[in-house]
């Protein structure tokens, strides 16, 4: 089965109707026709940001799709993909990677997966396929 990595940058556009992203991140995850892969700290990121941006209540109905597995599958980082995480963060000093998104890394390549949906160019300055 195929299988994407879902990135905050989607699951926000996709939560915020009014964001430029939103048709995009929806036909994009709309037309996916594999497994959708997101992890904690991606869950962590965009619960936060669709609270302070959208609202508590918006926040709430994101949070519970995803650990209600609805929305995707929820991958939980591990002590090892933290550690490459900080490997990656460290190392990359041109980029602005965030932590989180070092710990999607490490998690993508722990699961093999070569595919994220991302709208942010980080995934793809990290040389990895972008949807949309």
């Amino acid at each position: 089965m195929k299988r994407v990595f879902v990135d905050t940058s989607v699951w926000y556009a996709l939560a915020d109707r009014k964001d430029p992203d939103h048709a995009a991140a929806a036909l994009c995850l709309g037309q996916w026709s594999g497994r959708l892969v997101t992890s904690n700290f991606v869950m962590d990121e965009s619960v936060t940001l669709i609270r302070y941006r959208l609202g508590l209540a918006a926040a709430r109905t994101f949070g519970e799709a995803l650990l209600g597995a609805s929305a995707a599958r929820m991958v939980w980082i591990t002590r090892r993909d933290e550690r490459r995480a900080w490997e990656i963060f460290s190392r990359f000093r041109d980029k602005t990677f965030s932590y989180t998104d070092c710990t999607s890394f490490a998690a993508m390549e722990r699961l093999k997966l070569k595919v994220a949906a991302a709208i942010d160019g980080d995934f793809r300055a990290f040389g990895l396929e972008c949807l949309p």
